[in-house]
């Protein structure tokens, strides 16, 4: 009864395991839980005091469908004091998370078999958005000698006459990798000379820990002409359950999505936005002392895992995650179809921590820790892990 679209779909890795936790828990189980990628903060108080202003005024009816005027305006004062790139205010367009703002960019952009170029590791959902946009992803197999970033070589290699998108994902989730901006440069010229859209879903760059955060718009004219940014309040603000996250990209394109928001959702719920609109206003220091705390863990974390016998890792630069590769004791597990999805479920079952397979990722090989959590259960995780490992090889 249900369409072949959705019959393609694979389902979330992630949501099947946090049911399982939830299962676990239920049944009494202590569960180190290092699979989400939720911030362990609450939403900066500017944000919930402006939410509450709102209802006690009653700005709980229809307003613009790409957004608050207020809220875009903040936006782009953001990106214009943060990114340094410029934008008008009718070249954002507000969406109910970055999720659904990632794919009214892909209903917006593709036509039936258009491809999209995907870097893997990816996140999960990628493809699967692609798909049900009836988009063809194209997944492109990087290398971790530079920590899975897409090269012009590996990107001239995949494209075809129906290549319409390139998807970046800086920072990256998985990998925690970071583009320079001498690493986007040649990317942005090659996707510029062959006519190519750059999706670049930023929706970490705040957390970004050794280098200044470079947003691929803001490199020039030309790759803000090309770029459709996506962005939001999740990671930044830990504002997950409000679901708000937006696009900037140019007028044709900000048109095209409005439009198309305007017969899906209308627009993002208006409390919602009076909260981003609060913690874009005055959160600033929450939202500095969350990245503060994750650069701590980080650096808490890093002689651990250089401890870790045969286990190698991408060396994280932003975003939360640790992306470890585990190719070492994959022969171990040579009878089953997946060793990513073996080693969890025996992590899970034996040793009562959750993380995520890194074939959710794309690459077999590895598993993916978030540190969005207390440090003290990051390192008994971790330590956790060691003791699977030992035992494996005895």
């Amino acid at each position: 009864m249900v369409s072949k679209k959705i019959k393609s779909i694979t389902p979330s890795f992630t949501i099947n395991i946090s049911a399982k936790v939830a299962k676990l828990k239920s049944e009494g189980k202590e569960i180190i839980d290092l699979s989400i990628g939720e911030p362990d903060f609450m939403t900066p108080n500017a944000g919930k005091i402006t939410a509450k202003e709102a209802i006690d005024h009653n700005k709980t009816k229809y307003d613009m469908v790409p957004g608050l005027i207020p809220l875009r305006d903040s936006i782009v004062k953001k990106l214009e004091l943060e990114n340094h790139v410029k934008y008008s205010t009718s070249e954002i367009v507000v969406s109910s998370g970055a999720k659904n703002a990632i794919t009214n960019a892909l209903t917006a952009i593709l036509d039936p078999y258009d491809e999209v170029v995907i870097p893997a590791p990816y996140w999960t959902s990628y493809p699967e958005m692609v798909k049900l946009c009836y988009g063809v992803p194209i997944i492109v197999q990087t290398d971790k000698s530079n920590d899975f970033k897409l090269t012009v070589k590996q990107l001239s290699e995949a494209i075809t006459d129906r290549t319409k998108i390139v998807l970046i994902n800086n920072p990256s989730n998985p990998t925690g990798a970071v583009y320079s901006k001498e690493e986007l440069e040649p990317l942005i010229e090659f996707c510029i000379n062959h006519n190519l859209i750059i999706l670049a879903d930023e929706i970490y760059e705040r957390i970004c820990y050794d280098h200044p955060f470079v947003s691929i718009p803001s490199i020039s004219e030309r790759a803000k002409e090309i770029t459709i940014l996506v962005n939001g309040f999740s990671k930044s603000a830990a504002m997950t359950g409000w679901r708000l996250g937006y696009t900037a990209s140019n007028i044709e394109i900000s048109k095209a999505i409005s439009t198309l928001q305007g017969h899906l959702i209308s627009h993002p719920s208006t409390i919602a936005q009076w909260a981003g609109y609060g913690a874009l206003k005055e959160g600033s220091e929450d939202m500095k002392h969350m990245v503060s705390i994750y650069k701590n863990r980080r650096d808490t974390i890093l002689p651990i895992l250089n401890q870790l016998e045969n286990v190698g890792y991408v060396n994280p630069q932003g975003a939360f995650y640790l992306f470890l590769d585990l190719s070492a004791y994959k022969k171990f597990y040579n009878n089953h179809d997946s060793f990513s999805i073996a080693f969890c479920n025996q992590l899970l079952d034996e040793h009562q921590v959750a993380v995520v397979p890194g074939i959710a990722f794309g690459n077999d090989d590895y598993i993916r820790i978030s540190y969005a959590t207390k440090i003290e259960l990051v390192i008994e995780g971790l330590h956790r892990i060691q003791e699977l490992l030992s035992f494996i090889k005895k």
